[in-house]
């Protein structure tokens, strides 16, 4: 790695070269000696959500410092020495990442007393927070075929054996999936995703490499991704986790590797955490960076190193089960795992054939401080995934194997009561693999059997959940000033719908007088905040609530 002095250097004498170019940005991580002004303790929810408190009290982990936002002290005196955008933050590591057009006085910013650090994070020679549309559908084929309501996807859930969960009723009802990726394109339309869309599970997006809502109009690789958890289309195409509520993020820059990127999945991370995921699942990694003097060697995959690795292990420690591509670099000179799947607490996901062999290309471990990496893996050789036809596909690496497993680990959380933490359920995933015994550097410990994951987790065979709010679903989400609400009455009579915000105060009281039968209503609430809201829908015999994010 260059000295200090040699890579400002660099970056002066690139600044110099695309003077021409039009609007360049130079992004710069700004790492900060404290949080002084933050926003206090004594008030979490100002910057973390109910459900997120909720489950830091149900796995009785503290809100601590770690949990405040950045200092705006310190941004707005950084805004007095340079012109600058805000790209992200990170409350966990206590850092910003700046654009800038002109970086002469970074060497400024860098002597002030509060600035523990600076690095290089990427160059867009055209300016970042401008999007290029496009699909990705490299690798992919039509899948043919199907079987009795798993359809294209029957194999890869045959392999873990998940069906047994599915079959008990734990479909991941109640839980939240965060997911980052490049793109998610067609999901809004898809008809894989429309039980997803409709009923309001959709609670959050964001567009981190563009700093922006625009999800579902740029490439779809995130698009098949998600599929392989959230898709629901019986006799076509079931995920693995086709009742759990979804986050998508963006997190992958399309035309460069850049450290950025790391970045950008610390605050995807964060963002997930703050809104209460149970789950995250990132199909991204990385080692090669440009300039080529910001890429990783073996010894940064140790674990612990990156940005993005420790955000990783921080989501565990903050009650997170953070699930990981191993990546696809086995076959390549590199042949290691990528960071952040390097990460000691997360459950790193490698790719086999239906016949649980490896494939070739998916990564090596183990991690350079010699934990076992990959830890387990699944069917992603060939893997059936949904974009925004009604016809499954076939696309192959570990960016699809690893979804799957965060989606069978949601079923796992739905259906664990005692001590669901990240680490319990990690451990029964790894024990109930097939070559637990007997691990390798490219299959970890193997392929997950999730009957044997319930048996370790002491699921009973005999226990099945009920639904109690399948008979309400709320759209559009996000929603604005109205929504619609799609129910089920068993009787007539009146019907009441409250809303009430993250810190349970009623925002939104009305009753109606319905009668028998299903309908669709329109609700017409005030202008509110921007935030995760819970509709609470009463009638005479039964009463459901669903989360609608307002916009």
């Amino acid at each position: 790695m260059c000295g200090l002095k040699s890579v400002w250097c660099a970056i002066l004498v690139m600044c110099c070269y695309i003077a021409d170019a039009q609007t360049p940005q130079f992004a710069f991580r700004i790492r900060l000696k404290d949080k002084q002004g933050s926003l206090p303790l004594s008030n979490p929810s100002a910057f973390l959500s109910q459900r997120a408190q909720d489950r830091r009290t149900a796995l009785v982990i503290a809100i601590d410092s770690t949990d405040q936002p950045v200092s705006t002290i310190y941004l707005n005196d950084i805004a007095t020495t340079i012109a600058y955008k805000q790209h992200l933050t990170s409350r966990w590591q206590n850092y910003v990442v700046i654009l800038v057009t002109d970086s002469t006085n970074m060497p400024t910013v860098r002597s002030k007393p509060y600035v523990t650090g600076v690095d290089y994070v990427g160059y867009f020679p055209t300016g970042l927070h401008k999007v290029t549309s496009g699909n990705n559908e490299n690798g992919l084929q039509k899948a043919t075929g199907s079987q009795s309501y798993y359809g294209a996807a029957y194999e890869q859930t045959r392999v873990v054996n998940g069906d047994h969960l599915h079959d008990r009723g734990y479909k991941g009802k109640g839980k939240l999936i965060a997911v980052m990726d490049e793109g998610f394109a067609g999901v809004d339309t898809g008809p894989a995703f429309d039980s997803v869309m409709k009923s309001g599970r959709m609670v959050d997006r964001y567009n981190f490499v563009y700093a922006n809502t625009d999800v579902y109009s740029t490439f779809n690789h995130g698009t098949g991704c998600l599929s392989t958890m959230a898709g629901n289309m019986p006799g076509t195409y079931v995920g693995s986790a086709p009742e759990a509520s979804y986050a998508v993020y963006v997190t992958e820059y399309r035309f460069a590797e850049l450290p950025i990127e790391l970045d950008n999945i610390v605050a995807a991370t964060e963002r997930a955490d703050s809104i209460g995921a149970d789950v995250i699942s990132a199909s991204v990694g990385y080692n090669s960076f440009s300039p080529p003097f910001t890429s990783l060697v073996y010894a940064d995959i140790n674990g612990s190193k990156t940005v993005a690795t420790i955000g990783a292990n921080m989501a565990t420690a903050k009650g997170i089960l953070f699930v990981i591509t191993a990546g696809n670099d086995g076959a390549s000179s590199w042949k290691y795992i990528l960071a952040p799947g390097d990460a000691d607490s997360a459950l790193t996901v490698g790719c086999v054939n239906n016949g649980k062999a490896p494939w070739s290309q998916s990564g090596f471990g183990p991690n350079s401080s010699g934990r076992i990496k990959p830890d387990v893996c699944a069917q992603g050789s060939p893997s059936a995934i949904m974009l925004s036809s009604a016809s499954p596909t076939l696309g192959t690496g570990t960016s699809y194997s690893t979804p799957q497993l965060a989606g069978w680990a949601a079923c796992l959380l739905q259906a664990t009561t005692i001590n669901p933490s990240p680490a319990r359920i990690r451990n029964a995933i790894v024990q109930s693999a097939h070559a637990y015994s007997n691990p390798t550097g490219q299959l970890g410990y193997g392929v997950p059997d999730f009957a044997q994951a319930a048996a370790l987790l002491n699921i009973k065979d005999t226990e099945r959940v009920k639904d109690n709010s399948s008979w309400v679903q709320v759209y559009p989400n996000p929603a604005n000033r109205q929504v619609q609400v799609a129910l089920a009455l068993m009787q007539s009579g009146a019907v009441q719908f409250l809303l009430t915000d993250a810190n349970g105060r009623n925002v939104y009281n009305t009753e109606r007088n319905l009668q028998t039968g299903k309908q669709t209503i329109t609700l017409q609430v005030p202008e509110l905040p921007k935030g995760i809201y819970q509709l609470t829908v009463t009638t005479n015999e039964r009463k459901a609530t669903q989360k609608v994010l307002m916009q």
